[in-house]
């Protein structure tokens, strides 16, 4: 083993505006995944996420619930925990970006970049609401577009004619919220320069800090004017106030990624951890962060500037993926597509979900579709059909022939020794999140245990008494082979792991112990670890999903 690694892993911010859906469990399941299998080999490795409680969007609607907007991001960021760990992903903290802690990180970083020249002032037009008294995001303001005269468009792009434009030059602009016509009034913003750091990123990114075809993406944007990025709003807000500038607001894009750092800083209060030692500039530990294709610009542009620019270290990798499609089609709430997480829980097993989408995963920024009839098919085949099938096949007559007690040798040596062979392949797939060959290559050796079994028929044995040493020697190694595919799922299965270790009575399993073989000790009766997906819960998930057509 080779010297264990500090590896920091972050997945991206949940906003308080909503429930989890199956698109936040893709991500929360592959970052889950990754930390777990890190933890398995040994490495110190830490999990931290938090709710992204502030912003405009949180302020209105708690408004128009009669909530103050603190206690519905309290209230969201606690159904989001309760989703989560439903589906049994491990944050060793999660916390939310109206923190203390983040208040402070975040005050401390602006005057750092203040400090260094790295923040600029200008008036802004803007959009303002005269009946609300405050000024509109773009997404706020609604008009007629100025270029194909499609009416009720938002104020940054055209969903007919995908142009782009500002509210100013929407036709006959109202304010979403009030319904009344908008005015332009001048207000100072601040900025960061971002062209500030535009080498420093470009050397990070050299590195291999994100995809081929993410940096590709990245490089246009480099390789062009990098506008200065707006990062106050004005009163009224729901945010941190910014030192020194009264009625001055943080964009909760910049507060938000500085979550991470306020959610670890937090565990290091509990855990007595040094804050420095994984956020310092000269930094050893290793850092992670997982996000979707639409916030890449955020993470890969900003973030480390910012990081960069108040003297932190900055990512070791942004890993990056693609979005959820339901049968073939983007989440949809009136065709029953758009599955929340408590709809899920509510009638399927979460580990059906966690493999699935293991089954599915690659480094890469494709979408997932999330097609049930192979979800049901994937699932019934490959955990109840191959995995549990191993354990449940030879269980049996070790507890009833055997007294529960294993062989004390294994009758094959040699294919035991090829399936630790292939272990530390599957570990590398693990590594570079190629879960889906991961999974395949499981199940390739799932294969060959159940062919075993096949092949030497214990059950035919078991009616010759003078070859139960035989039969006990069988099911052994049968169930020898099964511990080891136990080891490689545990990432991805960790509910059924903690079943199947109880019955086999050790204790959790680290990466190493597939190889060792489990020998003359005693296993527990068999309970089943995994039922078969029931196409018509299935169909009542969805159904229970589905919103009926607008009147």
């Amino acid at each position: 083993m080779s010297t264990p690694r500090k590896i920091l892993i972050t997945s991206a911010l949940p906003y308080v505006n909503g429930p989890i859906h199956l698109g936040h469990l893709l991500e929360v399941v592959q970052t889950d995944i990754w930390a777990r299998f890190q933890r398995m080999r040994g490495h110190d490795c830490y999990y931290v996420c938090a709710s992204d409680a502030h912003g405009t969007p949180v302020m209105l609607r708690a408004r128009s619930e009669g909530m103050e907007p603190a206690a519905m991001a309290q209230q969201f960021g606690e159904e989001h925990q309760r989703d989560f760990a439903d589906f049994l992903i491990s944050f060793d903290f999660y916390h939310s970006t109206h923190s203390p802690e983040n208040e402070r990180l975040v005050g401390q970083i602006f005057q750092a970049l203040e400090a260094g020249e790295h923040i600029a002032r200008r008036n802004v037009r803007q959009a303002y609401d005269e009946q609300e008294q405050m000024f509109l995001p773009d997404r706020f303001v609604k008009g007629t577009c100025p270029v194909c005269k499609t009416p009720d468009q938002y104020g940054d792009s055209c969903e007919n004619c995908s142009a782009t434009y500002t509210p100013a030059e929407l036709i006959d602009p109202v304010s979403v919220i009030s319904g009344t016509p908008t005015v332009e009034r001048d207000s100072e913003h601040l900025f960061f320069r971002l062209e500030h750091f535009a080498d420093a990123v470009k050397a990070w990114l050299d590195t291999g800090a994100v995809a081929r075809e993410v940096r590709a993406k990245l490089d246009e944007w480099l390789d062009g004017e990098l506008r200065d990025w707006d990062i106050s709003r004005d009163a009224p807000y729901f945010g941190f106030q910014i030192p020194g500038h009264p009625n001055k607001f943080f964009y909760v894009w910049l507060d938000a990624p500085v979550g991470y750092m306020a959610s670890f800083t937090a565990l290091c209060e509990r855990e007595g951890l040094t804050f420095e030692d994984w956020w310092g500039a000269d930094s050893e530990a290793e850092l992670h962060h997982f996000i979707g294709k639409d916030i890449f610009y955020f993470h890969c542009l900003f973030w480390p500037a910012v990081l960069q620019g108040s003297g932190h270290r900055l990512p070791t990798n942004v890993h990056v993926h693609g979005f959820v499609n339901v049968n073939g089609e983007k989440m949809s709430k009136r065709r029953g597509t758009f599955v929340r997480a408590r709809t899920y829980i509510e009638h399927l097993n979460p580990e059906w979900l966690r493999y699935f989408y293991a089954a599915r995963l690659g480094p890469g920024i494709d979408d997932i579709d999330l097609a049930f009839d192979d979800f049901v098919a994937r699932v019934n085949s490959d955990l109840v059909g191959k995995f549990v099938n191993i354990a449940s096949r030879c269980a049996g007559f070790i507890t009833k022939r055997f007294d529960g007690r294993l062989a004390d040798a294994l009758p094959d040596e040699a294919l035991y020794a090829s399936f630790i062979e292939g272990s530390e392949s599957i570990a590398e797939a693990y590594e570079q999140r190629e879960f889906g060959r991961a999974m395949r290559e499981i199940m390739a050796f799932a294969d060959r245990a159940n062919q075993y079994v096949d092949h030497h028929k214990p059950w035919v044995l078991a009616k010759e008494p003078d070859r139960l040493d035989e039969v006990q020697a069988i099911c052994t190694q049968g169930l020898n082979l099964f511990r080891v595919l136990l080891v490689w799922l545990k990432p991805v299965l960790p509910a059924v792991a903690e079943k199947a270790e109880a019955f086999l009575q050790v204790d959790p399993l680290s990466w190493d112990d597939a190889g060792t073989p489990l020998l003359g000790t005693q296993i527990a009766p068999f309970k089943a670890l995994m039922t078969r997906v029931d196409a018509a819960a299935v169909e009542q998930m969805l159904e229970a999903g589905r919103e009926p057509p607008a009147a």
